[in-house]
């Protein structure tokens, strides 16, 4: 290993480790005990076992790895380990997202005052909670509905939508246990639940935004359009395009840039995700990461952009920089199931379905024998089916038919 030619990955999957090899590199793979896989390393030239969740214990790990083989970047495309990997290049002076700028997108309070102090147009009202009564006061000021969400989690962890002062002593319990569990609960314990965030409520559809960024010039490779459920903030299911006139999708472009031109974000991938209601388009939360749920799948297959190889590459000055926005070829959409209160005893017509050729992927998220029960977030969803077709229509109602007609998954009450 050379260390101009190697990187230091940060509880990389094994699609990243792939991606970093085909691009020549070498790699050195700090992962977590309950992440590792003997795939990924086969794939690295050295592995080390560290909760990347910790900056204490990978720092050591990291300053060996700097002094005995030296690498050039460090770079992470997984949320838990974001931090570190900022810290890690800040360490050592390596080029990399800086952990202050790392912080203003893994904080949603950091994030809202930034965006209120730069005059953006995606700044709402915002307080951490303090008490009970700070919900109570939040909503005196700035109306109801609102909502409360841990400031550092993921995947819809958490989220309160408090619509009337008759919800608040049940949102204050719910929020008191989840702070109370030390972690993040669904979430493999990689987010420990502390500060809490009262942000006024936006309405509007939401829609994500995959961008990528060359030295401060955002391009934004596709505007995806999300799908949630009713009584919780769950994502059930994206398309790409997003089906929403060019108008609409121009002011999430425009608003996409301002944001990440406020937050100082100026290379790799981004996904950004925005409302757009009565207020226009507002920035809800945002990652410097590729989005999650398959969506850089539906990418790929719409714009044939990989962002995983651009993320790996650019670093090293091993890809090219887009000029442009890509063009839509078709479409593709990924829908999730929703899980009901009760024990997984069969899951079947995996197998059916990924023999189909507009199938992208085709994956059950729980075991036989899991109990499961009505869905609250991310984590609480059964399966998944994404699939192309001649349009993000087309893609929905494909997705939505294999789910109906193929893909069986039973539930037994208990």
């Amino acid at each position: 290993m050379t260390p101009e030619n190697t990187v230091l990955l940060v509880g990389a999957t094994a699609k990243v480790l792939q991606a970093a090899k085909a691009h020549g590199l070498s790699v050195i793979l700090v992962q977590h005990k309950n992440k590792f896989t003997p795939e990924q390393a086969e794939l690295a030239d050295a592995t080390l076992i560290a909760d990347y969740t910790d900056w204490a214990a990978v720092r050591p790990h990291a300053e060996a790895a700097y002094e005995r083989w030296g690498f050039a970047t460090a770079l992470s495309l997984t949320d838990p380990a974001l931090d570190v990997t900022a810290r890690i290049n800040d360490l050592f002076g390596l080029p990399g997202t800086s952990y202050a700028i790392c912080r203003l997108l893994q904080d949603k309070f950091l994030m809202r005052q930034r965006l209120a102090d730069a005059g953006a147009a995606s700044a709402i009202g915002a307080r951490l909670l303090v008490d009970k009564q700070s919900l109570l006061e939040f909503g005196a000021e700035f109306g109801y509905p609102f909502v409360a969400k841990p400031t550092d989690a993921a995947a819809s962890l958490g989220v309160f939508r408090v619509d009337t002062p008759s919800d608040v002593d049940r949102v204050w319990r719910e929020l008191e246990a989840l702070r109370g569990s030390g972690s993040g609960l669904g979430c493999g314990g990689f987010f420990t639940v502390t500060d809490v965030i009262m942000e006024e409520y936006v309405d509007g559809p939401e829609f994500s935004v995959e961008s990528f960024s060359f030295g401060g010039r955002h391009v934004v490779v596709s505007v995806t359009e999300k799908a949630t459920g009713t009584g919780h903030f769950a994502e059930l299911g994206h398309t790409v395009p997003a089906r929403i006139d060019r108008f609409r999708e121009n002011r999430i472009v425009g608003a996409t840039r301002e944001f990440l031109d406020a937050v100082g974000l100026t290379d790799g991938p981004s996904h950004t995700e925005i409302k757009f209601g009565s207020r226009g388009p507002v920035v809800i939360e945002s990652h410097n990461r590729i989005g999650g749920d398959r969506i850089g799948d539906l990418v790929e297959a719409v714009y044939g952009v990989d962002l995983t190889h651009y993320a790996v590459g650019w670093p090293f000055g091993l890809v090219d920089e887009l000029r442009d926005r890509p063009k839509a070829v078709g479409g593709a959409a990924v829908r999730f199931v929703e899980a009901t209160e009760g024990t997984v005893v069969s899951i079947d017509g995996l197998d059916e379905l990924r023999t189909r050729s507009e199938v992208i992927t085709a994956d059950a998220l729980v075991s036989v024998g899991d109990e499961v029960h009505a869905v609250r977030d991310n984590n609480d969803r059964l399966a998944l089916v994404a699939a192309t077709g001649p349009t993000g229509d087309a893609a929905v109602k494909l997705c939505e038919e294999l789910i109906e007609n193929t893909l069986r998954i039973q539930v037994v009450p208990k």
